[in-house]
């Protein structure tokens, strides 16, 4: 078969090659202390947009990191008896939480879920961060050149997604013992830091997961689509890479692969073997540091897209909770 990347078996044996920082262990312990210290004022608004016979739909607000206020979509059966297993659904680069009418056949099945808009993207959450350096348009570059790499976007949309799963798991309504995350690309990514931030996660499903090895991103040529971004800051901030190994190191405090093996969830990860986006290798960086248990599902001819049958999988291994 044609090869865009390794071949399989060099694949499952990867490990990645973006400099992990020294203290990122510290890094993150001091990340969630701080995410402790928040007050997250939750509020649930019933939706003025749908009405169903078997779901209540609530817009839900809390505050984060930095004092932003952020926005998830949730949904609980409306005719539910003691506490109901929950999902937390992550989406793509950009983009927002979707439809209501999306989840409704997870609400049937008796899931209480939770759909976040990540903070400054396509949906309601804010962005009040205030950094010094570049922003562009893109969030992988966000606070690169603060002199605080607490400052970097993504850290705060990672303790979002961890700060959410708190939220949803004290909900009267809820098992905090029976809850699972699921989501594709930024959305597999952040599938699996939350798995890493919140260890009563029980399952996790990514696909194709965003988010990881930087480096061999960039060595690879495919700075471009979702990481092209990583291309106009070398070009506009450091055009001779004399920064380069700084660069990354710091790119490292929000790669994936690293707080991949905090993951205490069963997981299932799919991707696909021609995928161009988010590279097969940068993938299994992550999937190959998680230690818990788990299973790939292999698309040799898929690149970035729909994954036949995957859609059904996923559902039915989350009906394992």
């Amino acid at each position: 078969m044609p090869l865009i990347d390794k071949p399989l078996s060099e694949l499952l044996t990867y490990q990645g090659i973006n400099p992990r920082p020294s203290d990122f262990d510290a890094y993150w312990n001091e990340a969630l202390r701080e995410l402790d210290q928040i007050d997250p004022r939750v509020e649930l608004m019933p939706s003025q947009t749908i009405t169903s016979r078997h779901a209540e739909c609530f817009d839900l607000w809390f505050t984060g990191i930095g004092d932003a206020r952020v926005h998830a979509k949730y949904l609980r059966p409306r005719n539910r008896q003691g506490k109901q297993p929950a999902l937390l659904q992550f989406h793509g680069y950009t983009g927002n939480s979707g439809d209501w009418v999306e989840k409704l056949p997870y609400v049937a099945e008796g899931f209480c879920m939770a759909m976040l808009d990540c903070r400054g993207q396509g949906g309601l959450s804010e962005d009040n961060l205030q950094i010094k350096g570049n922003t562009h348009y893109g969030h992988i570059i966000r606070g690169l050149d603060d002199p605080d790499p607490s400052r970097l976007l993504f850290r705060h949309i990672f303790l979002d997604t961890a700060l959410l799963a708190r939220i949803v798991m004290g909900f009267a309504e809820v098992d905090p013992q029976r809850v699972g995350a699921f989501g594709g690309s930024q959305g597999g990514a952040l599938t699996l830091a939350c798995a890493a931030l919140e260890p009563r996660i029980r399952l996790a499903a990514p696909v194709y997961p965003f988010l990881c090895d930087y480096q061999r991103v960039w060595e690879m040529d495919l700075c471009k689509d979702a990481y092209a971004e990583l291309r106009t800051f070398f070009r506009l901030f450091d055009p001779t890479h004399s920064r380069e190994e700084e660069i990354f190191t710091r790119l490292g405090y929000i790669d994936v692969q690293f707080l991949a093996p905090r993951i205490r969830a069963k997981t299932l990860m799919a991707v696909g073997l021609m995928d161009t986006i988010c590279p097969p290798s940068s993938q299994f960086a992550a999937y190959n540091k998680i230690t818990a248990p788990k299973e790939l599902a292999v698309y040799p001819d898929f690149g970035h897209e729909g994954l036949p049958g995957h859609t059904d999988r996923t559902f039915q291994f989350l009906m394992g909770l």
